[in-house]
Formats: C-alpha cells, sequence, structure tokens
C-alpha cells in the first residue's frame, strides 16, 4: 500500500445518490454503469481529457455504511458546459492510499478489494475515493482497476 498525492481535477459523467444498505449500491451503480455504457455516456462529455472512465465515491453522509454519490464520468479541462442530464464536479484532490483490484470485473474483483478496503484502519477521509478505468481495465475478465482512498 503506497500513499501517493493526487491533484485537483474535475469530472463531467452521471451519478446516483445511493447506500451499501442491504445490497442497494450494487444494484443501483449497476445500473448506472449500465446506463454510461449502453447510452455512449462517454463520447457525450465535453472537454474531456482522455477516455479513462473514473468511478468517484463522493458527498458521504458519514462513512461508508451512510448514502454518498456515484459519479461515473472522464475528467475533463472545465465545467464550462455540463450538458443536461449530466453533473460536473471539481475534486480537490490530497493524500491517497492506492490499491489495485486484479481480476474478473464481472466476477466482483473491485468490490472483492472494497470489502478488505473497509475492514482496514485508513484513517479515511470520506471526501472523495474512487477507481480508474483505463487500458488496463479494457479486457473485464482479466482486468486492473486502480483504487484511490482518501486519506487523512
Amino acid at each position: 500500500m503506497n500513499t501517493i498525492k493526487i491533484e485537483p481535477f474535475k469530472v463531467i459523467g452521471i451519478s446516483v445518490r445511493t447506500t451499501n444498505e442491504n445490497g442497494q449500491s450494487a444494484i443501483d451503480i449497476g445500473e448506472l454503469w449500465n446506463k454510461f455504457m449502453s447510452e455512449g455516456i462517454v463520447e457525450k462529455i465535453p472537454n474531456k481529457i482522455d477516455n479513462t472512465i473514473f468511478s468517484i465515491y463522493t458527498d458521504y453522509e458519514s462513512d461508508y455504511t451512510k448514502p454518498y454519490t456515484t459519479l461515473l464520468g472522464c475528467k475533463v479541462e472545465n465545467l464550462n458546459k455540463i450538458p443536461k442530464g449530466m453533473t460536473g464536479k471539481e475534486f480537490k484532490g490530497g493524500s491517497y492510499r492506492k490499491f489495485t483490484a486484479k481480476g474478473d470485473l464481472v466476477k466482483g474483483a473491485v468490490f472483492g478489494e472494497w470489502s478488505k478496503i473497509w475492514e482496514m484502519d485508513l484513517n479515511r477521509k470520506y471526501s472523495a475515493d474512487f477507481e480508474i478505468y483505463g487500458e488496463k481495465a479494457q479486457n473485464p475478465t482479466d482486468a486492473e482497476v486502480d483504487i484511490f482512498v482518501a486519506i487523512g
């Protein structure tokens, strides 16, 4: 586990308010991903820096057991033009602990890594945590997804 400094960044995409209680986030985030992919959201994001997909968890009510917002989108140069139905948000960056989920995305490789993170004593900030789906995540059955957790 290594700690790294993340610079501030901006993202535009689609979002949902959800909770991990009673497995609700698995349903809501699954539906969000389905909409993101089936509606070609990546192609509709203006001013994007590249096609790397960010899955961001933010606006936490408390900790990971309480409601939060999930935003699926791409890094952008600015938030000057946010298409209707999309969300634009700026993140402050800061100190993060990096983890990597490896394996089959369909079989829960990322969720499995989060399950381990939830058990750790990390001094989490609960500001904005995120996953990056870049080149190493192109093959969903043998993917690598970096997870960044904000720490105090």
